[in-house]
């Protein structure tokens, strides 16, 4: 039995809010990832069968390989129709913010967002939320916000208005945040709740083939390339590092999504237990960064790469160039004990 976890007083003030309200816009974080844009179509799904005029702004654009997912032509990228995004922001009576924890995660859309006096709900698993929301739902030791969205709406007693299209949103979402279940999924109640999306006659296998084994040849490629030539193991610190520039990224014809899960694949050799990615883009440089154990590379992201997330799983940006980049992650090795063969898996 799924156990609710969201305070009743939080609950209603929830509850009171939607129901005062027509216009609705739903944010999430720069790059949205499965969780991001899951959680927020699966909320509008929702919010559309209450009768809102509810819709997504991203801050920027969606990686092609999540495009399957139901009315994502509906979707107000705000780096490509500002002003339609603007118009819909300025129009809201509620603004829900999804899978980021900091209005700095999204960039120009935050500063807009923060100029308005529609009341804003965090909806969010990263540690550490700020205090510029008028509602805080936030829970890191869930695996995903899609999980928590179910949650939500669970308490809200708002279950039968998960459609299938909503369904297959938040099982999108929750595969690619737990490596389709293979991470950050202890608690036996979130098969329970994989189950109750299942009764909405969604197809998990197609969705887990969409989402997470669909590559072009180009990315394919990339990744071989970044495994074969740019992978730099430190076995006595239990590490990997992978870097790509922009030539590189160029050279194989780079879209955004093209390196997704590139991150986790070190994390298969015996004598690795952590792993960080950069990957140099236009005004920064990306830092991901995964984890096995009790090694937190939250507390990496943080304290190095103006970041953060979770135990296992967490990122950030670097200023600077790829060279200074990799300064800072040989400081962090200089910084961590060597490894015993034990401690290895």
């Amino acid at each position: 039995m799924i156990q609710p976890i969201i305070a009743n007083s939080v609950i209603e003030r929830l509850r009171a809010l939607i129901n005062g309200v027509k216009n609705v816009v739903i944010t999430c974080h720069l790059s949205p990832d499965g969780d991001a844009i899951g959680s927020s179509l699966a909320l509008c799904h929702v919010l559309h069968r209450l009768g809102k005029n509810a819709f997504v702004v991203t801050p920027d654009m969606i990686p092609k390989s999540l495009h399957f997912l139901p009315d994502m032509r509906d979707v107000i990228v705000h780096s490509k129709t500002e002003l339609r995004a603007r118009y819909m922001v300025e129009h809201a009576q509620l603004i829900f913010c999804l899978d980021f924890n900091d209005m700095r995660r999204i960039d120009k859309l935050g500063e807009l967002i923060m100029q308005q006096t529609a009341p804003r709900v965090l909806i969010d698993h990263h540690l550490d939320p700020r205090d510029n929301f008028d509602l805080t739902i936030s829970f890191p030791e869930m695996s995903s916000t899609c999980e928590l969205v179910f949650r939500l709406l669970m308490q809200l007693h708002m279950l039968n208005l998960i459609d299938r299209y909503a369904a297959q949103c938040l099982m999108v979402g929750m595969m690619t945040d737990t490596g389709n279940f293979t991470y950050s999924c202890e608690n036996p109640e979130l098969y329970e709740i994989q189950a109750a999306l299942m009764r909405r006659h969604i197809d998990r296998q197609n969705l887990y083939n969409l989402a997470m084994n669909t590559f072009t040849a180009n990315s394919l490629r990339l990744q071989g390339y970044a495994l074969s030539e740019k992978m730099q193991l430190f076995e006595h610190k239990g590490a990997a590092l992978i870097t790509l520039n922009q030539d590189e990224l160029k050279r194989f014809g780079y879209r955004k999504g093209d390196t997704e899960g590139l991150v986790n694949k070190p994390l298969a050799i015996p004598e690795i237990h952590w792993v960080t990615f950069f990957r140099q883009d236009p005004e920064y440089i990306k830092v991901s960064c995964r984890s096995q154990g009790d090694f937190s590379v939250n507390e990496i992201c943080n304290k190095y790469f103006n970041g953060g997330g979770h135990t296992n799983a967490a990122g950030g940006e670097f200023y600077g160039t790829i060279e200074q980049a990799v300064e800072a992650f040989m400081q962090i090795l200089e910084e961590i004990p060597d490894i015993h063969p034990e401690q290895t898996k």
